[in-house]
């Protein structure tokens, strides 16, 4: 008897091939049959009818931070609203393990680098997740048998190096003793199911002390070495960010991905490929890493979403604009000291003047500040401007725009929401991504989803992209795009019998109205461990999820059940050739 039949559905299986309508059985967690309407004539213990519906494969995010999530929300939403049924963690190298049991004291540097460095709530992390663990493997227990998704996780660089050195991670060198010694913790990781190893350059990572995290102190011969003991092991992979994914790659940072996936033979991914018609030698230039690894015997992969996902500003917490060069210092003084900086006017000339030199690199999109949306206010005197282009209350207010943004956010004492309209949303910048997308070193994914909690709500690219397809911009036909989702990541991780709706199959599926299919704008909710806020997106369109065969959304609302997986390495996993 099959568990579940799903009848009359049309298929889109992942492989690109055209759609076509089929009844679909489910039995003991993998699809049993696939036949033409009414043709499956084996009784189920339920069914339904899934005319004018698109049965999919549960889609592949490759890029999260649910780390930490999955211990106090199983469910990882809002991914798995938006049919995503298997996840990637442990990335830009950042991994809750291993912790060193001889200094309890790194589960709270691990809390606070999290904190900052990926935008989690404090308050969550401390209440929310158990920290029971010391050893990669007893991480990866701690969450068997409880999530709602499939589930994989790199190891991180910044952890291996504090496990074994310490405070001195931070500006320090290993000894030979002590490079063994990550090394082996690399090692066990992988026996235990880790996918692979993450590591991170990149100039944005700072831990709870402001300085730079632990893998930023690494000269390129240690992630080379650990690349190396990640080639021991089979389905395994690389992850890696450097400060040059943000904007342009440098040649030092091509070498180190190349040096990285040769020696461990296995794909490296990054993240993210940002596609703008404004800069374009930036997708030439990143492209031309893979270029290189190939002819090294490595791959390296981009990662690149294929919505535009805002990310909201404040000058009152930390966010991209810290990152701008030269603002960091103003924007980390007390509130008070802080409104009275910025509205000297020689203190904004000169933050306008660095926001818009070289070295700002990518983050000189963000200081068109006459495109900001102000989000919610605070003040009686900001009544009325949520929702407003700061140029046009500039204009009315006969000010420039960064001095009228000032204002507004020292009525609020700096807590105004702030939204830059993006630049890239021009006809030239999504043609260009429209070619970009095929090619083979290309990936979509980066959602981020798990991180930067309150600032963006990256995991809706999903339904937003097949909405934009079937209903928008149409640059891509939907069994591509269904594709784009769910079979090339699987094939890109190796994952086993996962990505395709084809009998044997892990039954991951995704059943949505083409009709509807979209996500709800972002809004803030406080639904974190300790009432922490967060950006949510509802689902639209989509009418049941299944991971493993159970169902864990109906019409947008978790079922309860927790069939998800922690996906190991080598057993859930097959390595993937680089040639």
């Amino acid at each position: 008897m099959l568990d579940h039949l799903i009848r009359s559905a049309t298929v889109v299986d992942g492989t690109g091939a055209p759609s076509y309508p089929a009844d679909v059985g489910v039995r003991d967690g993998r699809i049993a049959a696939i036949t033409a309407p009414g043709a499956l004539t084996e009784q189920a213990a339920t069914s339904e009818d899934a005319t004018g519906l698109v049965l999919a494969p549960g889609f592949v995010d490759p890029h999260t931070h649910y780390d930490a999530q999955l211990f106090w929300d199983p469910y990882a939403t809002p991914s798995l609203n938006h049919g995503v049924t298997t996840v990637a963690a442990g990335n830009c190298g950042f991994s809750l393990a291993p912790l060193n049991p001889d200094r309890p004291a790194d589960a709270d540097y691990t809390r606070r680098m999290m904190s900052k460095v990926e935008g989690m709530s404090l308050v969550a992390l401390e209440e929310g997740a158990p920290w029971n663990w010391h050893g990669f493997g007893e991480y990866l227990d701690a969450l068997e048998g409880r999530i709602a998704v499939n589930a994989g996780f790199m190891v991180g660089h910044c952890a291996l190096r504090r496990h074994v050195m310490g405070p001195d991670a931070i500006g320090g060198q290993p000894s030979p003793e002590q490079l063994r010694r990550m090394l082996d913790l690399c090692h066990e990781a992988m026996e235990a199911g880790a996918w692979g190893l993450s590591t991170t350059q990149s100039s944005t990572h700072t831990d709870g002390d402001g300085v730079p995290v632990a893998s930023r102190h690494a000269p390129p011969e240690e992630p080379i070495a650990l690349s190396k003991a990640v080639a021991d092991h089979e389905g395994t992979q690389l992850e890696a960010i450097v400060a040059g994914c943000l904007d342009q790659f440098s040649d030092d940072e091509i070498d180190l991905f190349t040096a990285m996936t040769a020696a461990a033979g296995r794909p490296l991914n990054w993240n993210v490929l940002t596609i703008d018609a404004a800069v374009p030698e930036r997708v030439p230039r990143q492209l031309a890493a893979g270029e290189r690894a190939r002819a090294a015997g490595g791959r390296i992969v981009a990662l690149t979403m294929p919505i535009l996902t805002p990310m909201n500003m404040s000058l009152g917490t930390f966010c991209a604009l810290n990152l701008i060069p030269g603002w960091g210092e103003t924007l980390a003084l007390p509130v008070p000291e802080r409104i009275a900086r910025l509205r000297d006017p020689a203190v904004r000339a000169e933050l306008l003047r660095r926001a818009n030199s070289p070295e700002a690199g990518v983050f000189r999109r963000l200081a068109d500040f006459g495109r900001y949306v102000i989000g919610d206010t605070y003040s009686v005197r900001n009544r009325g401007l949520t929702g407003r282009v700061v140029r046009d209350i500039a204009a009315e207010r006969g000010q420039d725009p960064f001095r009228c943004l000032v204002d507004i956010c020292a009525e609020d004492e700096l807590r105004t929401v702030l939204w830059p309209m993006p630049t890239d949303n021009d006809p030239a910048s999504w043609e260009l991504r429209q070619s970009t997308w095929r090619h083979p070193d290309v990936l979509l994914g980066g959602s981020d989803a798990g991180a930067h909690l309150d600032r963006m709500c990256g995991a809706p690219y999903t339904t937003r992209f097949l909405g934009d397809c079937l209903r928008g911009r149409g640059l891509v036909p939907l069994e591509e795009a269904v594709k784009m989702l769910t079979d090339d990541p699987a094939r890109l991780f190796g994952l086993r019998d996962r990505g395709r709706v084809q009998p044997g199959f892990h039954a991951d599926l995704v059943l949505f109205d083409p009709a509807r299919i979209d996500a709800a704008p972002a809004a803030l909710v406080h639904d974190l461990p300790g009432g922490s806020p967060r950006l949510d997106a509802k689902a639209i369109g989509i009418v049941s999820v299944r991971v493993n065969g159970v169902e864990t959304i109906r019409e947008d609302r978790v079922t309860g059940a927790v069939p998800g997986r922690v996906l190991r390495s080598g057993r859930d996993t097959r390595t993937v050739p680089t040639g």
